[in-house]
């Protein structure tokens, strides 16, 4: 059960589609009250960060997997999704690495409800609805943000909004302002000499690094894939925002674990480096030892190293970034006449053309008047038949696509040597 970014892949994690809406709080009336003056909102968008401990055990062999849901209750009483988390497996203490990101406006009361679920991966394509429900907590966006450390903590309820005979644990909600940032850090890190927490096999390590705040506490940012079976693990570039990390300077807890599918993990090591430690590291082509607190509290400093290989800043670009600096794309369109999708004199079929001109299932695309001829006409000369191959399709989208480079890069040498040639006379 569960869909977690740290799964065999990451600490087992796997992100769900989800749906983050950021105008959350929106309010027509308020809108209307400040574009009749002329006036524009004042927002400042939040990121979310949630945890819990002592969830409800609704598995019989293994732990809960759990997922927290973020809504926004309207006026009307309706829930509107803002955004979920990822599910964790085997967990019933999980600390989420997802955000969810909500615009904050201090003249409007924001009601946000959370609910916790136990996702079975088996049937995850069902709705959350009908997934096993762990618990709800309610509250005001601005009950978050005012206190001290901008954290909440609530107990989780039935849907009916009373505790129950059973405990079914608390919810903690951080909310931190969001700043805007291209600026994107990508790393790739390694470890050596790693201890060996298995018995029959070596550890399965993975990385888990988190971002101190002002508070003391830490905040998981990100995690890296898990390595099976491997002492010297190296793993995939990771990529952190400046939003994620905060500033280069800001210290970061990097913490190694062993894998395991019960949802214990076992710490290897860790140590606190800011993203300018690491820069330095690769710069000197140094790794730095892993530590590890024993139950008396002693710190002792293990064999295992990390190693950062690469370390690149870089400035992150928005789709809307390559539009306004002339990207063009060109659109293909491809349209199944398997035999699959029926009889096109059958109204069951995807391909009937109905007498009352509703449009079918290919026809309802707007605004694309050649396709819509094309289809229309092809539609009566072809015949139905199968399987459905993509294959043809793809190599002749790749094949236009190589030569639309290759012409593009012959135009740039043709002008090269022009500007060569006017340069020459």
């Amino acid at each position: 059960m569960g869909n977690c970014y740290s799964g065999v892949e990451g600490g087992k994690q796997q992100s769900p589609t989800a749906t983050n809406n950021n105008n959350a709080g929106h309010n027509d009336a308020v809108e209307f009250f400040y574009r009749s003056r002329g006036l524009h909102q004042h927002f400042t968008r939040v990121e979310l960060s949630l945890s819990a401990i002592n969830l409800r055990d609704r598995d019989i062999i293994s732990k809960s997997d759990p997922m927290a849901v973020v809504y926004a209750k309207n006026i009307d009483g309706k829930l509107e999704e803002l955004g979920r988390t990822e599910v964790i497996l085997n967990s019933l203490n999980p600390t989420w690495i997802e955000k969810v990101t909500i615009a904050f406006q201090f003249e409007i009361v924001q009601p946000l409800v959370f609910h916790v679920y136990d996702v079975d991966t088996k049937f995850h394509n069902i709705p959350v609805k009908d997934q096993d429900f762990l618990g709800e907590a309610t509250c005001v966006l601005s009950e978050v943000l005012t206190k001290q450390n901008q954290s909440l903590t609530l107990n989780l309820c039935s849907k009916i909004g009373h505790v129950g005979l059973r405990n079914l644990g608390v919810l903690t909600i951080h909310a931190e302002e969001t700043v805007a940032s291209r600026r994107v850090v990508e790393m790739m890190l390694h470890c050596s000499y790693l201890d060996n927490k298995d018995i029959f096999s070596k550890s399965d390590p993975f990385l888990r690094i988190s971002r101190i705040v002002e508070s003391g506490g830490s905040i998981p940012i990100c995690k890296t894939e898990v390595v099976n079976d491997n002492l010297n693990p190296k793993w995939k570039p990771l990529c952190l925002s400046m939003q994620q990390f905060g500033s280069k300077d800001n210290p970061l807890i990097i913490e190694c674990f062993d894998f395991n599918s019960s949802g214990k993990h076992s710490l290897i090591g860790k140590l606190q480096k800011s993203v300018a430690d690491l820069e330095k590291l690769q710069e000197g082509k140094s790794g730095e030892n892993l530590t590890i607190t024993s139950h008396h509290g002693h710190k002792k400093v293990l064999k295992g190293e990390l190693f950062v290989d690469q370390f690149c800043e870089k400035e992150q670009y928005s789709f809307l970034d390559y539009v306004c600096c002339g990207f063009e794309l060109n659109f293909m369109v491809a349209v199944d006449f398997t035999a699959s999708n029926g009889n096109p004199q059958n109204p069951d079929s995807l391909h009937y053309i109905d007498p009352s001109s509703q449009l079918n299932s290919y026809q309802k695309v707007e605004g694309v008047e050649g396709i819509m001829s094309a289809y229309a006409s092809a539609l009566h000369n072809v015949t139905l038949a199968g399987p459905t191959l993509f294959g043809q399709v793809i190599k002749r989208a790749a094949q236009i696509a190589s030569q639309s480079v290759s012409y593009n890069s012959k135009k740039m040498e043709s002008l090269q040597t022009s500007k060569k040639r006017k340069t020459l006379w």
